[in-house]
This record gives C-alpha cells, sequence and structure tokens, in this order.
C-alpha cells in the first residue's frame, strides 16, 4: 500500500503542480475572453433562471431533467467531501491562502463550466427509447471526429468510471466513515455498509430517483451547513477581519505561515488551491457537463448560466463558508494553529475541530458528521450516475449492471481503506479526466462564443 501511495503521489506531483494548474488556469480565462467575462455579464440572469421559479418538487418526465434538477444534481456531485475535507486539506498543507487561489480558479471555472453546459446541450442525443445522452465523450466526438477523437473519448470515458464511479465514492464513504466514527463512536465500515445499502435502493431507481433525491437534498444540507456556520462566525466575530486577511497575506507569502522558501511555498499554495478547487467545484474536470445535457431547456446559453451558478455555490458560499469557520476559530486569534501545526490535526477532523471550539466537542463533532453524510452521499448518487453514461457509451446497456454492483463494492470499500491511499488516487483520475476535456472544451470555443454573443436575442 505504502509504495502504490509513493508512485501515485509522484505523478500527482506532475498533474497538480504543472499540468493541472495551465490546464485549468488556461481555460479558464481563455473561455472568460471568449464569451466577454460571461460570468459576470449573465451572473444575474443565472441567479434568476436558477431561484426564479425555486420549487424542490421538479416532477417526473418521460425523458430528461428540468433545468432546475439537473443544477441540483451538478450541485449534488460538486457540493461534497472537497468542500470540507477538501478546503481542510488545502488549508492545512498551502496555509489560509490556498483559499485566495480556490476562488481565483473557481471565478475563472465559472466561464469554463459555461462552456462544458453549453456543449453538453448542442451535442445530446437521444436513443431508440428516447433517453437523453449527453456529456464529454460526445463534445470530444464532435469536437474531433476521427481515431483521434475516439481515442480521447475513450480514455476520458475510463478515466471518469474510474475516478467519479469507483476511486471518488471511495472518498467520499471514507470521509464519511471517519467523521462519523469520530462523532458516533461506530466502527467506520458499519457505516459503509449502511449508505451502500441505501446508495443501491437509490441506484435501482435511475437518473429520475437520483434527481428526485438530489433536488430535495442539496437545499437542505446547504441551509443546514450554512446556518450552523453562520452561528460560529457570529460568536468568532471579532476575528472576522483578521480571518480575511490572512487568506490575502498568505495567498502572496505563504512560506510565513507553513515554512520553507517564497517560492516553494507559494507553489504549494497556489497547487493546492488549484488541485483542491478542482475536487470541489469541478469546473474544466467534464463532470457535471452529464447533468447538463439531461435538462430540458429551450437554447444552450439557459443551462449555461445555470451552471454557472453551480460553481459560485459551490466555491464561493459553502466551500467558503467553510474557510472562514476553520481559519476564524483555528488560525486566527488563541486558535490552536496560531502558533503552526499542532499534533492530532488533520484534514480528516480539521472541520470538526473548528466547529468543536465553538459548539462543544459532542455537538460540534456530530453537526460536521451529518452534514459530511449529506454532502458525501449526494456526491456519491450524482457520481454514479455520470460514470453510468460512460459504461453505456463504452460497454452498452449490459454492463451497467456489473458496472453498479462494483460501485457499490467500492463505496464499502472505501470506509475501511487508508484516507491518504484514497484520496491520492482519486486526485490522480481527477486530473486526468481534466486533459481530453479541456483539449474538447478549446477546439469547439467557436460554438460557447456564439452561444454568449447571442444571449440578447435569446
Amino acid at each position: 500500500m505504502q509504495t502504490i501511495l509513493s508512485i501515485v503521489q509522484k505523478i500527482n506531483f506532475y498533474l497538480s503542480d504543472y499540468i493541472l494548474v495551465l490546464l485549468l488556469v488556461g481555460t479558464g480565462i481563455f473561455f472568460t475572453v471568449k464569451t466577454r467575462f460571461v460570468q459576470v455579464r449573465c451572473f444575474g440572469e443565472g441567479m434568476r433562471r436558477t431561484f426564479g421559479k425555486f420549487t424542490m418538487r421538479g416532477g417526473k418526465r418521460e425523458s430528461g431533467l428540468s433545468s432546475l434538477q439537473a443544477l441540483a444534481t451538478a450541485i449534488a456531485a460538486q457540493v461534497g467531501t472537497g468542500n470540507i475535507v477538501g478546503a481542510c486539506g488545502a488549508i492545512l498543507i498551502g496555509g489560509p491562502g490556498a483559499i485566495f487561489w480556490m476562488w481565483i480558479i473557481a471565478f475563472f471555472g465559472m466561464a469554463t463550466i459555461y462552456a462544458e453546459a453549453v456543449l453538453a446541450q448542442e451535442t445530446k442525443v437521444r436513443d431508440n427509447e428516447g433517453n437523453v445522452h449527453g456529456g464529454p465523450v460526445y463534445y470530444i466526438k464532435k469536437a474531433f471526429p476521427n481515431r483521434f477523437g475516439s481515442f480521447l473519448a475513450g480514455f476520458f470515458a475510463v478515466a471518469i468510471i474510474l475516478a467519479l464511479g469507483f476511486m471518488g465514492c471511495m472518498v467520499q464513504s471514507n470521509s464519511i466513515g471517519e467523521t462519523c466514527s469520530t462523532a458516533f463512536g461506530l466502527p467506520s465500515w458499519v457505516i459503509g455498509a449502511i449508505i451502500t445499502l441505501i446508495a443501491a435502493v437509490i441506484f435501482i431507481g435511475g437518473i429520475q430517483r437520483i434527481a428526485s433525491v438530489t433536488e430535495k437534498l442539496v437545499p437542505v444540507m446547504a441551509v443546514l451547513y450554512i446556518v450552523g456556520g453562520l452561528v460560529v462566525l457570529c460568536m468568532r466575530i471579532k476575528y472576522i477581519p483578521e480571518t480575511f486577511g490572512m487568506i490575502f497575506k498568505y495567498a502572496f507569502v505563504p512560506n510565513a505561515i507553513i515554512g520553507g522558501g517564497l517560492g516553494y511555498a507559494l507553489k504549494t499554495a497556489i497547487s493546492q488551491g488549484v488541485k483542491r478547487g478542482l475536487f470541489s467545484n469541478e469546473a474544466g474536470m467534464g463532470s457535471t457537463p452529464h447533468a447538463h445535457a439531461m435538462a430540458d431547456v429551450k437554447n444552450p446559453h439557459e443551462q449555461g448560466v445555470v451552471a454557472m451558478i453551480g460553481v459560485f455555490i459551490d466555491t464561493f458560499v459553502v466551500l467558503t463558508m467553510t474557510a472562514l469557520v476553520v481559519i476564524s476559530t483555528l488560525y486566527a486569534g488563541d486558535g490552536i494553529l496560531s502558533a503552526g501545526a499542532a499534533e492530532g490535526v488533520s484534514k480528516a477532523n480539521m472541520a470538526q475541530l473548528a466547529f468543536s471550539s465553538c459548539f462543544g466537542s459532542g455537538l460540534g463533532s456530530a453537526f460536521v458528521a451529518v452534514c459530511l453524510l449529506f454532502f458525501a452521499f449526494s456526491t456519491i448518487l450524482s457520481w454514479n450516475f455520470f460514470g453510468k453514461i460512460n459504461v453505456n457509451y463504452l460497454f452498452g446497456k449490459k454492463a451497467v449492471t456489473v458496472y453498479s454492483v462494483l460501485a457499490l463494492a467500492f463505496i464499502f470499500l472505501g470506509s475501511c481503506l487508508s484516507n491518504d491511499l484514497v484520496w491520492e488516487l482519486a486526485d490522480m483520475f481527477n486530473q486526468l479526466m481534466v486533459i481530453p476535456n479541456a483539449i474538447a472544451l478549446v477546439a469547439l470555443s467557436s460554438l460557447v462564443a456564439a452561444a454568449a454573443r447571442n444571449t440578447s436575442k435569446k
């Protein structure tokens, strides 16, 4: 296990510190310019389309999903372990300044995810039974209708099946198991067995049942977590200015808190922001387009602006709440990490320590465990669906049942394995997904620009 961990960490070092930074930042800036800052121009439109006719009863459809159901399924994938454990890991390794770089990635990522949603709508297809299929494999094939396109689409499909269907779900169940074990004293494998059984029941119902669950679960879990976070921030209100000050200060001089030379520390802060930002908001990764392709909308632009709101909610609301709570309690003022690293603090228990500092150890640990349970479980549902689409693309319908059984096994297995290995494997395959997805996005940028340019006519 240790040998495998070392190899995967080495691969991730090159992917996250070099390739991923260039691809994500470069693609985000490219589409920001190409769409004339669509994330700014059309932000209000996105909010209106998302919340203007908000309801938690999307209704059953013969095929596809409502725009809000598609967004809820996408947010369910985005808002998960990355918003709590991932954000804590970024702060612990890269310092509070890593959050600043996560914000930067999210801002440009809003333009990237607009492009993903638009292309997913442009290239979606219907099978003989009227079912909608869409996602990166379809716009990759449109971008490159040759053997190279077939290779890229196949590479992406394999990567997403491994990244989300198997490894990613292991990360989610691993985090659920660890936090629930800390809060309630139950063995991790027992928690894993319970969520595996519940997931099996929902998987059987297909996308309509997944959408029905996520459109109800996502708003409830987000509000619960935000309210709890606001209570902590009110209790630590005198440290809020210092908290924001640390985020901006250590974004540019992280060596002052994580040690080492400035160059090394800055690279660490940025790479952690990029890597955890990707795992959190998934912009550019190619996962959420599967949900946005299912939306029944008048034109691709409509779902593109709605998709942007998913990144905004994920990073600028939920993840930022985690960051402010953790930094204001553990780093600012009399925080236990104000003088440096403290023994016993890890990314897995960091949020629980932060909430416990205000709520008490029992209530604080339980609160984070319950919120993470909702977050991570909803992500498992969406990620399984995304993987299923790609299994169907590669192997046909008959392979979907085998995939579902294997996915359930991985969910249970994740609750029993080493936290570090599970995270590193998930990071590696997540990052590999970005490469073919980004190439196709840039190749089809003219379609995205046209959708953004014609907004006033739609």
